[in-house]
């Protein structure tokens, strides 16, 4: 459903009400890519600014989803803005692809891990939703699950030694929990 979709961050509140928020893209398009040369042949099925669903008083501004009629028309746009800086009258914006509920979930599953390799200068990256690489050795290693992960981590005590406390399983996390507040119950 989101596969057509582009999320611009970074644009302040309350713009695209002069004009609506399909002019604000094609400022952003006639500002940044003026050789794109998809402005008269775009065709934005939808532009509307995403909920607050985490944190209502955040300072940032709300993203602007632009659900697009051709995903040529998104990967284009996408494509030009990974080679540039990108900027909305002046101040720096971003684009990206608009993750499903399922993607952000599968990504946020591998952030300790991520913030581990990247700690200890190994270049992690998460090219895909639910896969992770980074570079090892000289060589890029690349995970798509954390059981893949853990299987060759054992054959390597240096990473091992890196990852033990961000590749302890989910169900040993919580039965340490658990064992605790028993143990707690039975003091009393």
């Amino acid at each position: 459903m989101r596969r057509k979709n582009l999320r611009i961050i970074g644009i302040p509140e309350n713009v695209e009400k002069e004009n609506g928020a399909e002019s604000v893209l094609n400022e952003i398009i006639e500002e940044n890519f003026p050789n794109l040369g998809i402005e008269g042949e775009m065709c934005v099925e939808e532009v509307f600014r995403s909920p607050r669903f985490v944190n209502v008083k955040r300072p940032t501004a709300r993203r602007i989803v632009v659900k697009m009629a051709k995903m040529k028309d998104k990967e284009r746009i996408l494509r030009e803005a990974k080679q540039e800086k990108i900027t909305y009258k002046g101040t720096p914006i971003r684009l990206s692809v608009d993750f499903s509920t399922e993607t952000l979930q599968a990504r946020r599953e591998w952030s300790d891990i991520f913030k581990t390799l990247e700690d200890k200068n190994l270049q992690p990256r998460i090219p895909c939703p639910a896969k992770i690489s980074f570079r090892y050795e000289g060589e890029i290693k690349s995970f798509p699950d954390k059981q893949k992960l853990r299987e060759f981590v054992t054959k390597s005590p240096p990473l091992q030694e890196i990852l033990k406390k961000a590749l302890i399983p989910e169900k040993r996390k919580k039965g340490e929990r658990g064992h605790k507040s028993q143990s707690r119950e039975t003091d009393r």
